[in-house]
């Protein structure tokens, strides 16, 4: 008898060293989107002590049960850090270990990383194939990618996540992976045009030449995407046989977004 390959799933983590830039939200709707096109989906929750995506997905279960109708659910794992995380032997190794498990199992693992780096955060980028950051359209949000005088327009130096994903890029080479597909999303902007809308989309074009990312329009900051998580939905469920729920321009376009995002993020 012949050994069969192993199951390789594809690893998908959602990170930025901020919080409140839509990490969790992205993560949901793109899990829906890939097992509403037959593919197998794990989530992991880094951010175990606030938790968005685990009540997300909570919200998501209880919503099924009372309306007693079955929406696709990832396959759910949280996680909250060790304060002493360094003291405890083999501590640092179980994400690495659950994401090796889980990726046996599934096609797509999606991780939600905090908004701070810690010990979590680290390991997960260390098994990542793709990462998605997401960022807003604040010019102090930059700071994360590089140092930038807004003055001359010119930049300083590398942000401290730039950094942190240039040591990730030369950690997973080491390991025989040398291309780490890094996306960058301008997410929970505006809809409407304005002029720092325009100034932060302009820098992030200019600053993926330089430190080798895509960059993308991610999900508007819509009132529905709040909306919806109450009841642990998204946008890609409102028309579900058993729903039915009437859908505005807005969902529409916000529907959109989530397609061209998926796309753009998986283009096979």
């Amino acid at each position: 008898m012949t050994d069969t390959p192993e199951k390789k799933a594809h690893i998908i983590v959602v990170s930025n060293e901020k919080g409140g830039t839509g990490k969790s939200t992205i993560a949901m709707h793109l899990a829906v989107k890939l097992m509403q096109e037959g593919f197998s989906v794990a989530t992991i929750d880094l951010d175990g002590r606030q938790g968005s995506l685990s009540k997300y997905i909570e919200n998501r279960k209880s919503f099924c049960e009372q309306k007693k109708i079955a929406l696709p659910i990832p396959l759910h794992y949280r996680f909250e850090p060790e304060s002493n995380a360094y003291l405890i032997p083999g501590e640092r190794e179980k994400i690495g270990f659950q994401i090796y498990e889980l990726s046996r199992q599934v096609d797509a693992v999606i991780i939600d990383t905090p908004g701070t780096k810690n010990y979590l955060f680290e390991e997960a980028h260390k098994y990542a194939d793709t990462v998605i950051t997401p960022i807003t359209d604040s010019l102090i949000d930059l700071n994360v990618i590089a140092d930038i005088d807004f003055a001359t327009g010119k930049v300083a130096a590398p942000g401290h996540y730039a950094n942190y994903i240039w040591e990730a890029k030369k950690f997973l080479a080491a390991q025989g992976k040398p291309y780490l597909n890094w996306i960058v999303a301008g997410n929970k902007v505006s809809s409407t045009r304005s002029r720092n809308k325009a100034q932060v989309f302009e820098y992030l074009e200019k600053l993926s030449k330089l430190y080798g990312y895509r960059f993308c329009e991610g999900l508007k900051d819509r009132v529905i995407y709040r909306e919806l998580f109450l009841e642990g939905l998204t946008v890609l469920d409102m028309q579900h046989p058993d729903l039915r729920m009437r859908m505005s321009l807005s969902h529409l376009a916000a529907k959109i977004e989530i397609k061209n995002l998926a796309e753009f993020i998986c283009p096979e």
